[in-house]
């Protein structure tokens, strides 16, 4: 039984002009009824909408992408009217491998490059279990990645990059985040949904996003080991809100680079945007073994920021304790503020830059 299914079989062409998304939908179709493999040759194909469905489908191109390039299997968006380039709902155990999805310098509005939707938790029945792997997917005025009602997923050595929303969305559960770049998106490397539980995020590069490095304003149990994070316009990391709270994290061995970022001439930001790390009604959370240091833009050009270093609000039976603030901010390293008096907070070395 044939199993794997090429597009350009099916009549599409890696021209970047010819519409292909009838031709890469049969495939799909196809490898719904087998659990197939659809090979994306490489090339630059215009699409719309695609569906992916059935268990156990794979989308697999060539990785050939870098920072700066494209690559070489590439969907490119052709229709501004779509919620999405590719819809894996109800696609149980998918996997999009080595592909690069473009969204066209971000063609209409709020369509994301991948989505996955449910009307509630749980949506499914069951595991979800998309794998999105050695992929690009940027360019699009929506998020990069958009899982709402998201039950157990793995997002790895893929660059997310350049959307208007968050590079990815979550509102959900069970999460490996491992050895990404989330870079330039408008609306945070990644952005929390109401729920967001048991998610591990290891050894990303989480670079220049505009709201923030992650926004994690809901939820429990998060692992943050290891990551990268520079150049954030606003906190690098943010956990809990002003109304939420998060319950279970460790923020262990991370790097915090010029966070609270701003323009010249710009106006002051908020003290909870100027820092590396917000952290609001938590509970049970150890940060510790990080390092943080202020910075400009590259070459030495822009302003100086963070202003200040941790935010610590409200936070009940928290360890914040052993991390290197050596020239971390500009006015204070450790800001304390409302009731933390439940919470082991010392031995956090380090002066504010002069």
């Amino acid at each position: 039984m044939n199993n794997t299914f090429i597009i350009t079989d099916f009549g599409a062409k890696g021209d970047g002009i010819t519409d292909c998304t009838a031709a890469i939908q049969t495939a799909l179709d196809k490898a719904s009824d087998c659990m197939g493999s659809v090979i994306v040759p490489p090339g630059r194909y215009s699409v719309g909408k695609l569906r992916m469905h059935g268990r156990a489908v794979s989308l697999v191109g060539t990785p050939a992408w870098s920072f700066g390039s494209d690559g070489a299997s590439i969907f490119t968006l052709n229709d501004d009217t779509v919620d999405c380039m590719l819809d894996i709902s109800g696609a149980f155990g998918c996997t999009i491998k080595g592909m690069c999805l473009d969204g066209n310098r971000c063609m209409g509005n709020g369509i994301h490059g991948i989505k996955l939707y449910w009307e509630k938790y749980n949506g499914g029945s069951e595991e979800d279990t998309p794998t999105v792997d050695e992929c690009r997917v940027g360019n699009f005025s929506g998020d990069g990645l958009h899982f709402e009602h998201v039950w157990c997923f793995s997002v790895r050595h893929s660059m997310i990059h350049r959307n208007k929303g968050a590079g990815l969305y979550i509102d959900g559960w069970d999460a490996f985040i491992l050895d990404n770049w989330f870079s330039a998106n408008l609306g945070g490397g990644i952005m929390g949904g109401p729920v967001v539980a048991s998610i591990t995020c290891t050894g990303n590069r989480v670079e220049w996003n505009h709201r923030g490095g992650f926004i994690l304003p809901n939820g429990d149990s998060y692992n943050i080991t290891g990551n990268f994070f520079d150049r954030s316009f606003g906190p690098a990391l943010e956990i809990g809100g002003n109304s939420t709270s998060v319950r279970m994290v460790t923020v262990t061995g991370n790097i915090f680079r010029r966070s609270g970022a701003r323009q010249e001439n710009s106006p002051l930001l908020p003290q909870e945007m100027s820092c590396h790390i917000n952290m609001q009604r938590c509970t049970g959370a150890v940060v510790s073994g990080n390092s943080a240091r202020v910075g400009t833009d590259d070459g030495g050009v822009g302003v100086v920021t963070p202003d200040y270093g941790f935010i610590v609000t409200d936070c009940t039976e928290c360890i914040i304790k052993d991390n290197a603030l050596a020239s971390a901010s500009l006015v204070e390293n450790m800001v304390l503020n409302g009731d933390n008096s439940t919470c082991i907070i010392r031995d956090n070395i380090g002066t504010i830059q002069k």
